[in-house]
């Protein structure tokens, strides 16, 4: 999947050569928060049932981006981007262990560690290595310039990233994530979850 949407920024920033007349940009992010076949949803119906909750490996990082958050990229991005770059926000991540932690609180459901997926990563990587080199800071948002030299030759100012941009970079501890799922109201006390729609708003 990650290959595929990597092609698709490629293809659709490519037309910025062809049609000056309008700005090919793109936005990327991680997971939105409590979104359909994320953990938080998962965990939720894992408690629902009286548990196990399934973990695939302890050391796993994932970015926590509201929803809100999502859609201040594509507006800031809308407003703000040139052609052919591609925004990403710069937010929290946390380990899913404490994410789920903080849904168990004092449940007392058990934690099964399942091993990992095929394909799947322990973090998640929003700006990779090779992408590091033409990403600079804009505000609250990491910018990554065209891969086209025609289309950044006069767009490099600010440093550039010295690494990857992961969601091992910059964890929550327990404590503030359970605060985050407060603020958003994703504790399960919070919620009916028999509903999955108030699970997914």
């Amino acid at each position: 999947m990650g290959m595929c949407k990597a092609i698709q920024e490629r293809i659709f920033t490519s037309a910025n050569r062809e049609y000056h007349r309008t700005r090919f940009i793109c936005v990327r992010y991680g997971t939105v928060l409590a979104s359909r076949g994320s953990v938080i949803p998962l965990v939720h119906e894992q408690i629902a049932r009286g548990g196990p909750i399934t973990i695939t490996d302890r050391r796993m990082t994932r970015f926590l981006l509201s929803l809100d958050q999502a859609v201040d990229t594509v507006f800031t991005a809308v407003r703000e981007a040139r052609p052919g770059e591609t925004y990403v926000p710069i937010i929290k991540s946390a380990r899913v262990t404490d994410i789920a932690k903080a849904l168990v609180a004092d449940r007392g459901i058990a934690v099964e560690i399942i091993g990992i997926r095929p394909g799947e990563k322990l973090h998640e990587i929003l700006v990779s290595e090779e992408e590091s080199h033409r990403t600079i800071r804009r505000g609250d948002y990491y910018c990554i310039l065209p891969v086209l030299p025609e289309l950044r030759s006069e767009l490099r100012e600010g440093e550039t990233l010295e690494r990857e941009y992961s969601s091992a970079d910059d964890l929550l501890d327990a404590d503030r994530v359970g605060e985050l799922l407060a603020r958003h109201r994703l504790l399960v006390g919070e919620l009916d979850l028999t509903s999955e729609a108030e699970i997914l708003r």
